[in-house]
């Protein structure tokens, strides 16, 4: 009995290992139209006649380049540099939250925020934060700067049931991610914290100086 419960206890995590480093893989080439967030907003707004999902892929080469410049800048300034983590704003978190007691939160590079809206389902609790960090890991290895924020552009979530840059430029301003100018993809940017709250004319009217800084990074 013992012996097939040390067996059990090595293959498990051996498995799960194995089946994320796979998963990981496949993803890398294809198309990732559904994520746990998604699955999660569905089902908290299952009552709601209105809601629907709309996500349309578009390639990282057919986005706009404001798109891409203003989230690196608004959202994590050396994406291009570090390996999926922050360590500096890394130990300020903790640092905080060891001493204030404050949640655990913010800090979270575009990679960390990608391998979360692919593989978890977004609860704010340090479980969630180590199974977070294997996957970041893995994007980082496997998938490379360029597959990351391509997957990130394609599956944030932009608006109420709104999620990637597709969706959200034809509903605020009708037409393609291609499209988009400076001001769109800042006013987008801007409403990534908290999608479900802001929508592009608000980020302009009660966020205008953060609004109009990224503007004039981007241009």
């Amino acid at each position: 009995m013992k012996k097939w419960k040390k067996i059990l206890f090595l293959r498990i995590p051996l498995g799960f290992v194995a089946f994320s480093v796979v998963l990981v893989a496949v993803l890398k080439y294809v198309p990732i139209r559904w994520t746990p967030l998604m699955l999660k907003r569905s089902v908290e707004f299952r009552d709601d006649p209105k809601f629907r999902t709309r996500q349309e892929w578009v390639p990282l080469e057919r986005i706009s380049g404001n798109m891409g410049q203003a989230v690196i800048m608004s959202e994590d300034a050396y994406f291009r540099r570090h390996m999926g983590f922050e360590i500096d704003a890394m130990r300020k978190m903790l640092e905080d939250h060891r001493k204030r007691g404050t949640k655990i939160r913010g800090c979270s590079t575009i990679s960390q925020q990608t391998a979360k809206n692919v593989f978890t389902f977004c609860t704010n609790t340090w479980a969630r934060k180590i199974i977070e960090a294997w996957w970041t890991v893995l994007i980082e290895l496997i998938w490379g700067k360029d597959r990351i924020l391509e997957v990130y552009l394609n599956v944030a979530e932009t608006g109420r049931g709104l999620y990637g840059v597709e969706a959200a430029s034809q509903f605020y301003y009708g037409h393609s991610c291609t499209r988009l100018s400076a001001s769109e993809a800042a006013a987008i940017t801007c409403c990534l914290p908290r999608p479900l709250r802001r929508t592009p004319q608000w980020v302009m009217t009660s966020r205008p100086a953060k609004y109009r800084r990224l503007v004039h990074n981007i241009s």
